[in-house]
């Protein structure tokens, strides 16, 4: 993180503050919250952007584990978007991106609190773009597909390795998707043509189809 800090003052001449917090751990957001506030912060723009996912059948999941995907995917996000979200009505500005995920239209068989928490942060956030109309406030969902991170193979506990030959997007061109999108107010922005054909598909098919084709989607990953 002070690498990062330094790199960002030097490259773009901006003042860089940092805390380091695990929003998995109840307490934390009001800290951020707090340490902000005392150190004269103004948020306008928000971005929740922290969370993790986890391989395996629900039965046979640790439950810690899937305890700490929940506060972080939707309590902090809910939380942080709280507590910062009444001073940007109150300024008349603000501008809010949620990281949920192609995840949030579907069921996920092999991963089902994962794909349930993003449907959450979809929902919330659509939710409150509608609440937040004419206040000067946007909410953005922002909803990629697989990128190029190593998120399938800490989700799997290593059991997914990362391809040499890997076509996924890069993070880069999925945040800066995101970045456009936020700016422009828009509610919903599912990145990539092929995601957003397949979560067009998906609303014309049975339930129960979609819920088992997504967990063959996941079987496979553990094939390759």
């Amino acid at each position: 993180m002070e690498e990062l800090k330094r790199e960002i003052s030097g490259k773009y001449g901006v003042d860089v503050f940092f805390m380091s917090k695990d929003l998995t751990i109840g307490g934390s957001v009001q800290e951020i919250y707090e340490g902000l506030e005392r150190a004269g912060i103004v948020v306008d723009i928000l971005v929740n952007n922290a969370g993790f996912g986890d391989y395996s059948m629900y039965w046979e999941s640790d439950w810690a584990k899937q305890e700490k995907m929940v506060n972080l995917n939707v309590l902090a996000l809910a939380h942080l978007t709280r507590l910062f979200l009444p001073g940007m009505v109150e300024r008349g500005f603000g501008k809010i991106l949620n990281l949920a995920s192609n995840a949030a239209f579907q069921p996920g068989p092999g991963m089902s609190v994962y794909f349930a928490s993003k449907a959450f942060v979809l929902s919330f956030s659509e939710a409150l773009s509608e609440e937040l109309k004419a206040t000067g406030v946007t909410v953005t969902a922002l909803c990629p597909g697989s990128t190029k991170t190593p998120f399938n193979t800490v989700a799997s506990g290593g059991r997914i390795k990362l391809k040499e030959n890997d076509h996924r997007p890069e993070p880069w061109e999925v945040a800066e998707f995101g970045y456009r999108a936020m700016v422009r107010g828009e509610r919903v922005a599912i990145h990539g043509f092929k995601n957003a054909f397949i979560i067009f598909m998906v609303r014309f098919m049975p339930r129960s189809l979609v819920a088992r084709l997504a967990g063959r989607i996941q079987a496979k990953k553990f094939q390759k």
